[in-house]
């Protein structure tokens, strides 16, 4: 009687227990599993919409490769020099829709970066985003030697050296012919440096090629190889278009001058030996 009595109960508890069991062929067991994102595919991914963005940016669909060159950027993956290809290509839309300011923004991250960042001199001279770029490029350049300072004792700058500086920041401004007035006054000053003296005398040379004066150009360029022999423009400035042929043409003529000076020196007689007095 009473094992007649447990039995409901025990058929009970194996229906149950049967429930929870998986039913063979359901739908649940055979659901795939959800494929896992990883590092590689994302990395694909923002390769494929930066190709995307330069493709809409070329078409001139600014909204379009905005968003795919910004998707690109967003997990980070892409090699250094091609995220900063992106922020290029951002900076060049913003400027073009006349959003200054984004545009700078765009260009500084480009540059912090990729310390290397370069525009090609086609992309230099363009009249819109070109200022912006050699702006953000100064500012930058300002920054860094200020941060190598810090901790040094700060001495007041003299007539000339604030000169230079002035006349730096009209150049970056875009205001060439007041460069020329601040810069030559700095070296009439007297700039105690040989580097500030190269500098301002660079600057005087860019800015008359700026300004489409050639042979005040060109003189300019000749009269640094006295100053310094070894004088060469860097990578990034050697290629702008204003100046490139122009440069290449002084530093010929310089190095010419150069070696007329040191064959003539070689080639003069030396002095005459003073006979000494007997006594």
């Amino acid at each position: 009687m009473r094992l007649a009595r447990l039995l409901p109960f025990a058929l009970v508890l194996l229906v149950a227990a049967c429930g929870e069991l998986p039913k063979i062929g359901s739908s649940e067991s055979s659901k795939p599993a959800a494929p896992q994102i990883t590092e590689d595919m994302l990395r694909d991914r923002a390769k494929d919409q930066l190709a995307a963005g330069v493709k809409f940016y070329e078409a001139g669909e600014f909204d379009s490769a905005q968003k795919n060159l910004n998707a690109s950027l967003e997990h980070g993956l892409l090699p250094k020099s091609d995220q900063a290809r992106a922020r290029k290509l951002l900076a060049f839309i913003h400027c073009v829709l006349g959003r200054e300011a984004q545009c700078r923004d765009e260009f500084r991250k480009a540059f912090e970066i990729y310390p290397e960042f370069a525009l090609t001199p086609a992309e230099d001279g363009h009249p819109i985003w070109g200022p912006v770029y050699r702006n953000v490029r100064t500012q930058l350049i300002m920054e860094r030697e200020a941060a190598q300072d810090r901790g040094k004792t700060i001495i007041p700058l003299s007539k000339s050296e604030q000169m230079l500086a002035d006349g730096l920041v009209k150049y970056t401004a875009g205001d060439y012919d007041g460069t020329i007035k601040l810069l030559e006054g700095a070296l009439k000053e007297g700039l105690p440096e040989k580097a500030d003296k190269v500098r301002a005398m660079k600057h005087i040379a860019f800015s008359e090629c700026l300004k489409q004066r050639y042979r005040e150009c060109r003189a300019e360029f000749i009269r640094i190889y006295d100053v310094d022999p070894e004088f060469d423009l860097t990578p990034a400035e050697v290629g702008h278009p204003s100046w490139t042929k122009t440069f290449a043409s002084a530093k010929a003529q310089a190095k010419r001058n150069l070696a007329a000076k040191a064959k003539a020196g070689k080639s003069a007689p030396a002095p005459a030996a003073v006979p000494s007095k007997k006594n």
